[in-house]
């Protein structure tokens, strides 16, 4: 194929006046035998302008996902079209040399490419690629062992999941290439240019790949397990330039050095916890293990405190570094053997480094007053926990207070001094103190000592913050009450005094954070103590606007859970807001799906939005006027989901239906019929199983109603018969209340 003709063909779908036509030219030439390679060609083009190749390595990255496996023709059907084998043949020939020669914007895309050839082809039509990626990691030229270690990456990646007897291949393979990487990294560890540190980290994360669910002891003998531990240690203490202090920090974790020492970290921690532990490997490792923990433990511990006393010193260190360091210190903490080189340094680590850390720091107070909104996205983001040098130290403080003799008592002095010293510790500190004392919750409650002195506590150092000029001092006492809100107070007022102060926050706080705090405390409060129902009573409608305005402002599903606690137990005092609580939770839902839809966190988001619609509706069913209110606005939320065919909440949406459809079946419920059949039609029986309730209502609440339009009768018949077609729902489904009141009118 004529490569100079494909490349004015690619040139034109970047030009918005020609891409349809040229996509159109695409479509008509994609299946002829050749066109996958020329594409490859033009791709590595250097002549070619970057964005005409990138163009079309997407193209070909599509072409090669969808189009690379040999496909059966489904009954009547034309087969399906796959790249030709000669094709194929030619591709494998050439990629890995591509993604070697290619810049790293295309190198991108062809990775992509190279996994789907390697899931279909390896090793049974393509074994070579060992042999290109040998040939690479040999050649004296630096500029090729980037792009061999990401495909030698992509043949790990492969076998990610794979049992140990279906590895077989890429032991194989690793017979002969985890030695030349284990060179490679020793011999670049003396040259500490970017260049060079990212290769080292390349090799890292090919190493953590393999290692991740299958220790290969065949391959990884005690030998060469103990030099790669030493290659480990090397990263771990190898200094930063001094340059990258002149880099902003929010940043500075991205750079090579850092990014190479998270990988040797976490390799490190992802070993000691599945394989080096003796409490948690599995039987195959039991040796293993009880060798790594005497022979590594010193040496290792060693590097770590190392990595804390920069810490310690002010000394940078990036968050995903600290985090898998105290979170390696934290499986050390359950082993006697190391316990016993840990425990001279762990009061230090806690006084020096976990406290420090739950303290509310300089990034804190800058989140908080420039973005409000983000500073509450991130402390309560669930992914963000699995990163966060925080949770981590929280994590450490928990464990070693609960396993280690002393530690409690120590670490209560220290957080004791602080809050009564108040003039040698500003609120930072204060904050810090309050922040271990309310991690420690659990322990402290089953401690009769520090049980009994928790009233005192509250009233003493927790209470006086609600007073607090500074806006995360109030969020923190917030946060404590969540924290002790199941103790049994002592006396009634310190209860009383307790949901006051925290209602007062709700109302009348001038910082969202703090609101958010003390909505979330309102709701264990009430959860965990019968009479705060009674005291909020006079409040309910107050707090249930106040509520509804910081749902809608933040976003944030643990308000609308807060929300989802208290409708129910305010039904009645409720009633005439029954409209407005709807409106205004369809409202935010239009807000949260409309702007980054996609994301974890708004789906999440929106789940409980609708979660929270449901049980309005579920609590004011025995109201047909209110019902009859609300359907509308229900029904504009589930139409837009409907219309818009959004799949991840089809499950709440049929729920609400099936709500609205109980007692009673209206004009525009019915109306709604039509459209589940479109959907129906559309999306198959995918989400059949979510629509027989709503479907079962049509029938059996107004059968007179359905039986009078003969519309409703066809479609659920060609519904049921869809189905039915079918021999797994024919048992699991005909049983259903839906069939049996179809077949039985």
């Amino acid at each position: 194929m004529d490569t100079r003709k494909l490349t004015e063909i690619l040139r034109a779908t970047i030009d918005p006046n020609q891409r349809q036509q040229a996509e159109e030219q695409l479509s008509q030439i994609h299946k002829i035998i050749g066109f996958a390679p020329s594409l490859l060609q033009v791709v590595m083009l250097n002549d070619v302008q970057l964005p005409v190749r990138l163009a079309g390595v997407v193209y070909l990255k599509n072409l090669v996902t969808s189009g690379w496996q040999d496909k059966e023709a489904d009954d009547d059907d034309p087969t399906p079209f796959s790249i030709h084998e000669q094709d194929r043949a030619m591709i494998r020939d050439s990629i890995v040399d591509a993604v070697v020669q290619a810049p790293d914007i295309i190198r991108v895309q062809l990775c992509v490419c190279l996994k789907t050839i390697i899931k279909h082809d390896f090793p049974t039509r393509w074994t070579q690629i060992v042999d290109k990626i040998h040939i690479y990691l040999q050649n004296p030229e630096p500029n090729s062992w980037m792009g061999s270690l990401l495909c030698l990456y992509q043949l790990i990646k492969n076998y990610e999941y794979y049992l140990a007897e279906k590895r077989v291949p890429l032991m194989e393979a690793m017979n002969l290439l985890l030695p030349m990487m284990y060179n490679l990294i020793v011999n670049l560890q003396a040259d500490q240019s970017p260049e060079s540190v990212l290769i080292q980290k390349q090799i890292l994360k090919c190493f953590y790949a393999l290692i991740k669910y299958i220790l290969p002891l065949d391959l990884i003998t005690k030998e060469i397990f103990t030099k790669w531990m030493e290659v480990l240690r090397t990263v771990m203490e190898q200094p930063v330039p001094d340059s990258t202090l002149q880099v902003d920090e929010d940043v500075r974790m991205e750079l090579p050095w850092w990014k190479c020492k998270k990988w040797a970290v976490h390799t490190l921690y992802r070993l000691f916890e599945r394989y080096g532990s003796p409490m948690n490997a599995r039987e195959e490792y039991g040796q293993f293990a009880d060798w790594y923990l005497t022979t590594f433990t010193g040496g290792i511990l060693d590097a770590l405190f190392r990595i804390l006393d920069q810490y310690r010193n002010k000394i940078y260190v990036s968050p995903r570094v600290l985090q898998q360091t105290i979170s390696y210190i934290d499986q050390c903490v359950g082993h006697s053997h190391s316990w016993k080189l840990l425990k001279p340094h762990m009061f230090a680590i806690i006084q020096d480094v976990l406290f420090p850390l739950m303290s509310y720091s300089d990034a804190d107070e800058d989140l908080w007053n420039t973005d409000p909104h983000e500073y509450i996205r991130i402390k309560f983001d669930i992914f963000e926990d699995f990163v966060s040098p925080v949770t981590a130290a929280q994590t450490l403080l928990i464990t070693c207070c609960k396993k280690r003799k002393d530690m409690l008592e120590r670490t209560m002095h220290l957080c004791m001094q602080v809050l009564r010293i108040q003039a040698e510790y500003g609120p930072k500190q204060r904050d810090g103190a309050l922040h271990m004392v309310g991690t420690l919750n659990d322990i402290l409650i089953k401690k009769k000592h520090y049980k009994e002195e928790i009233d005192s506590l509250l009233s003493q150092y927790v209470f006086p913050e609600f007073n607090s000029n500074l806006g995360y001092m109030r969020a923190r006492a917030c946060w404590i009450l969540q924290c002790f809100a199941c103790i049994r107070f002592k006396t009634e007022p310190l209860l009383i005094e307790a949901v006051r102060l925290i209602i007062n926050a709700l109302l009348n706080d001038t910082e969202l954070p703090v609101k958010v705090e003390a909505a979330i405390a309102l709701q264990m409060l009430l959860t965990s103590q019968d009479k705060v129902h009674l005291y909020l009573e006079m409040q309910v409608t107050q707090v249930t606007t106040e509520l509804l305005k910081v749902i809608r402002e933040t976003e944030n599903d643990n308000i609308a859970n807060v929300l989802q606690k208290i409708v129910p137990l305010y039904t009645k005092q409720l009633m005439p807001m029954a409209f407005e609580i709807t409106d205004h939770l369809a409202t935010t839902f239009s807000k949260v799906i409309e702007t980054d839809s996609g994301t974890d966190e708004k789906a999440i988001t929106a789940m409980g939005l609708l979660n929270t619609m449901e049980t309005v509706l579920n609590v004011m069913s025995d109201n047909p006027a209110i019902m009859a209110q609300l359907e509308k606005t229900v029904l504009r939320v589930v139409g837009h989901i409907l219309h818009h065919n959004i799949i991840e909440y089809y499950e709440e949406a049929m729920t609400l239906l099936c709500d609205l459809t109980t007692k009673s079946i209206s004009e525009d419920m019915w109306k709604v019929l039509e459209l589940l059949y479109q959907v129906f039609e559309k999306e198959g029986f995918d989400y059949f199983t979510d629509m027989m309730p709503v479907l079962h209502n049509y029938i059996t609440v107004d059968t007179n109603a359905f039986l009078s339009n003969e519309n409703h009768i066809i479609a659920m018949f060609n519904m049921a018969k869809a189905v039915s077609y079918f021999s797994y729902f024919i048992l699991t489904l005909c049983s259903s209340p839906f069939f049996f009141c179809f077949y039985n009118m």
